[in-house]
This record gives structure tokens, sequence and C-alpha cells, in this order.
């Protein structure tokens, strides 16, 4: 069906409409390349040019295959030249009014049997398509930038659109060596609905000083396995972009967390759109460029807060679960002294048998040598007898995520643990400061929240109280990095920062499931080829567990009360039926 498409054409030569052009040409198709104006006809060639020779230097592409790509593009601003196109794509700016003009005079231009097709991201295609007078010939063939490298295309087929029409699209997407799928006509789509809702949580976290920008773009990037943290990301799709995406998807959804943040349209009012004019929520070294230059909000060096820390050489661990036991591997690993709490001797000895385990692995995969492992085994000594924290610098709490267990634990190191210790807890969800209140010393507690396995994340979230110390916030920011951890600073509210950010992305993938508008398959594919995600959405769920997913966001919607944050009545139905997972074999999939 695709087979057809022998010469194509598209409007805009901008970043997207360019690199949309060398698609088509690197797969043998001739195209029209059109602008508005003989100067940005150039731009649009320098483009391609720049493009295709950073290929060429890489290895990717032949000069002769370089030459012969450029040869097949016609460059004009006659949009006369697109009468005998089977297709036309549109890449021009986000703005409908311009979208359906340019459709009405390409209605009246290309042959009846002609495709037309938009790459918007946001904006209802069925608007666009009513501006012809046929809209079944009018698709969406959202591509994703930047376009070459880029997989994902969504074709998105409005209630007009011929059957026909959409297939033979998505089978010319499949020719291009992308991978399409096929959605209805709905604001965001798949991609952009569960991406932006994210990135705008991120900017009003950014906004409320609950992080800084390093700390909020860190903790996905390191705790989530995210190619950029949402407000770099931010930068590099525009923040114009990002505002007229979610303003047409507030205004179709009446979802408040699209209404854009307010400072989104405060930066773009001051001209701060991201990189391409050098400055947005980072500052670049010229307008275009990704190198990230220094300014007003960089954090100062390492030890320059001026604070005095306090002395840490001994560390108390209580618990002996997975998190406990990679938590006493890593102070083992980096030279401190560790003495962790179980509540058995078998557990006292099944801990020291798995971190012996482990750094044995270490030692058989090259990482650390015999020495190294004696030298931490040594470091480590167990109890039953929460009494020999005594003498400890600081505890880290990992037990049960019950919060008057850990209340009542926290109350037992109150009085154990020696004037100035610190009183650290693991918790992901629980509030820090009940477990702070229940001592004598709230000043002296503070969350560390390690993500799983211990041993290789990178991430710790320091999560202060309004109690908390500023020497307890700086010493346990020393202590992490001392540990060869990256810490994160925030405040005490529910999720901290990653899970803030991660389970109301993973609760909108499941109302979008939930909704029939798409599958669990096709929302993978979206944000694992369409936003280089490391896992889609469904993935995750099942491998997190779905009971625990539901316990967070029931946590994040009792702190925040907002109604977007409410579980996903799918979600809490499979958790009710016993289907939490890779752990029972069943979730979202079925698994062996």
């Amino acid at each position: 069906m695709a087979r057809d498409f022998t010469k194509v054409g598209v409007i805009g030569l901008g970043t997207m409409g360019a690199g949309i052009v060398e698609v088509f040409a690197r797969n043998g198709i001739d195209v029209v390349a059109v602008e508005v104006n003989d100067e940005a006809v150039e731009r649009g060639r320098e483009h391609l040019e720049n493009s295709t020779g950073r290929a060429v230097a890489r290895g990717k592409l032949s000069d002769e295959d370089q030459s012969a790509l450029i040869a097949r593009v016609q460059f004009t601003s006659d949009m006369g030249n697109l009468e005998d196109c089977q297709l036309v794509i549109e890449a021009v700016p986000e703005q409908l009014a311009l979208k359906k003009e340019i459709f009405a005079k390409l209605d009246q231009i290309v042959a009846e049997d002609a495709i037309l097709a938009t790459n918007t991201s946001s904006l209802p295609v069925t608007e666009i398509a009513v501006a012809t007078s046929n809209p079944k010939r009018v698709v969406g063939m959202h591509f994703f930038n930047p376009a070459p490298v880029m997989q994902f295309v969504e074709v998105i087929k409005t209630v007009v659109t011929a059957d026909d029409i959409f297939e033979r699209v998505k089978g010319l997407a499949e020719r291009l060596g992308k991978k399409p799928v096929v959605v209805g006509d709905k604001a965001g789509f798949i991609a952009n609905a569960l991406l932006f809702g994210y990135l705008n949580h991120a900017v009003s976290m950014y906004e409320s000083k609950y992080a800084t920008r390093e700390d909020i773009d860190a903790a996905m990037k390191l705790g989530c396995g995210y190619p950029m943290g949402p407000l770099a990301l931010m930068d590099l799709i525009g923040l114009d972009t990002a505002y007229e995406i979610l303003d047409t998807m507030y205004k179709q959804g009446r979802d408040r967390l699209h209404a854009p943040s307010p400072i989104i349209k405060q930066m773009v009012s001051a001209g701060l759109k991201g990189r391409k004019t050098g400055r947005g929520f980072y500052t670049y070294a010229a307008p275009g460029s990704s190198q990230v230059v220094d300014d007003a909000q960089t954090p100062k060096p390492e030890g320059e807060h001026g604070l005095p820390l306090r002395p840490i050489s001994r560390v108390g661990v209580v618990g002996s679960g997975t998190m406990a036991t990679g938590i006493i591997e890593v102070f083992a690993k980096a030279g401190y002294d560790v003495v962790y709490v179980a509540r058995a001797d078998s557990k006292v000895e099944g801990v020291r048998s798995a971190v012996t385990r482990s750094l044995e692995k270490a030692v058989q995969r090259g990482k650390a040598t015999e020495e190294e492992r004696d030298a931490a085994l040594g470091r480590i000594s167990g109890t039953t007898r929460l009494d020999d924290l005594s003498d400890v610098d600081i505890v880290v709490e990992a037990v049960v995520e019950d919060l008057g267990v850990k209340k009542v634990l926290f109350e037992n190191l109150d009085e154990i643990c020696k004037p100035g210790a610190i009183l650290a807890t693991t918790t992901s969800s629980l509030p820090v400061i009940d477990c702070a209140s229940a001592t004598t010393r709230p000043q002296d507690v503070i969350g560390m929240h390690f993500f799983n396995p211990a041993q290789v994340m990178k991430l710790v979230e320091v999560v202060h109280t309004v109690s908390t110390a500023d020497d307890v916030v700086a010493t346990l920011q020393d202590l992490c990095r001392k540990v060869g951890k990256h810490p994160v600073t925030c405040g005490d509210r529910a999720g901290f920062i990653v899970n803030a950010l991660l389970f109301p992305y993973l609760n909108d993938a499941v109302k979008m499931l939930e909704a029939n508008y798409s599958t669990a398959d096709d929302i993978d594919t979206a944000m694992k080829t369409g936003c280089s995600l490391p896992m889609g959405p469904f993935e995750l769920l099942d491998v997190v567990g779905l009971d625990v997913s539901l316990a967070i966001e029931r946590e994040l919607y009792l702190e925040f009360r907002e109604r977007g944050y409410a579980p996903a009545p799918l979600l809490e139905h499979l958790v009710t039926a016993g289907y939490l997972g890779r752990k029972t074999g069943r979730g979202f999939r079925t698994h062996a």
C-alpha cells in the first residue's frame, strides 16, 4: 500500500521540518521542501546540510550518499510545486489558524487522491481537516525530534479520516523504518499527553522552590534512568512550544494538571525560551548551544556552604531486608565501620551472608579486589540489640514501611543514641516529621532515601523537615558524596522528588488505558521510542508492583488533595484481584 509514495512535500523547514525531509530523502523518496520565503528556504537547506554533514563526519553516511540525498530534495518558496506530490506534511509553528490556512491552500493545489498530513503535537487534527473540502484525506503524522533518529511516529485518525488513508500512512511510516502507532484525535495524543503533565509538575516543583533545577533533573536521570531531566528537556523543546502544548491540552481536557505553570508564560514573555534563545531554566553558551554555563542559580562548589559538618566514622543500620543489606554494603565499602541490628540471630547471619555474596560477585567481576572485600567485611558487625547503637554517629533505619513501627523505633533510638547523633529514615513515602516528632531531638532527624538496589543506584534523596538543622543537611549531603552517591535535597512531603513526579505520570497512563484510548503495548512503545525512556509505564508498574504503586498514589492524593492524583480505578481493581505485577505472575501483562 505504501509503495505509491514516490514524491512527498514538506511545508516548514525548521528543525523538525528539515528532519522530516531528511527521513524521506534517506529512504529514496523525492521531496519538495517548502518555506515561506527564500531566506527561510536557505535556512532549511542549511539544516539539512548540517545534519547530513554530521552523519558523514560520524561515518554513518558517505559523501556520495549525502550528495544523492540532497539531490532528491527540491527547495522552494512556491507551494504550487507541491501539485504532483502524493503526500504533503506540514511542520509549521503550532498555530491553528496558520495550519488551517495552509491546508485550505493545499486543498486547491494537490491532486484529489493526495493525502494531507499535519505534524502537530497537540492541536486538533479534526479542526485542521475541516478547513479542506475533503477532510477524509487528512491525517496526523506526528514525528518526534530529532526526526532522523527517533523511531516513533503517531498516526492520528480523526472521526472522518478514511480507513485506507491512515493505513497507507502507517505503512509509509513502517517503510521509513519507524514504529507507528494509530491513535485518536485527542490533545497531546499518547506521548505528549503523558510527557507534558510530568514536565509541568516538575516546573511547579521548581517554581515553588521545593528543590533546585539541578536536583530535580538529577533525581529523574539517576532515579529513573531518564536520558534528560525534565527542566533540561523543557529547555530543549522550547518553553514557548511547551506552553502552547499544555495550553491546548488544558483547554480540551480541563485537567488542572495540564494548566501551564505560571512561570512558563512569564519566562516566554521575557524571551527565556530555552536553548534556542540561550536561556531558559538553564543558561547556555549561546543561542542554540547545548552547553550549560554557570549563572546566578548554579550551586556553590561542595564545601562552600560555610557550615561545620558533624563527624561521621561509625554508622548504624536497622533492618535486615534487601534495602538495609545494600546500605550496609555501601557504607562498609566506603570505609565506615557499620553495626547493623536485626530482629533475630538468623537474620543477623542472613545479612552477613548476603553482603558476603555481593562482595564476592564484585571480586569475580573485577570490580573489587579480595583485599577490598575482606576489609569491607571486617568493618561489619551484626547484633540483635538496639543498645549496641549507643556510640554510632548516624543511624539509618530501613525497616518496614509502617509509620507505627518507625515511630516506636525512633523513640528507642532517641533514648539510646548519643547526643548529636543523626537519626535517618529511608522511607520512600511516609512523613519524616512524624518520625522526628517521636524524639526529643527533631533537629537531628532527616530522610535518607536510597534507591534499590542501593549498591548500584547513585541517587539518594536527602529530605529535611521543618525542624532539621542545617548542619545535619550539610553533613548528610557530604556523607552521600563520600559513599559515592549523588544527593538531591528536598522538603518533607509525599513522594519527595522522584515518586512525586513519576507516579502521577504512571497513573495518567493507566487512565489512558482505562479510557480505551490506546493499548498497553502502544503506550509503552510511545514512551520508550518517542521519549527514550528505559521502560514503558506498564512495564515499570509491573516491575514496581501494582500494590506498591497504588499505596504511593494514595499517599500523594492524600497529601496534595489533587483530583488528578486520585488512583485510577483500573489500578485499584487489579490490586483487589491480586494481580500485582511480576511478583504474582500477572499485572498489566501476564508473566511466565
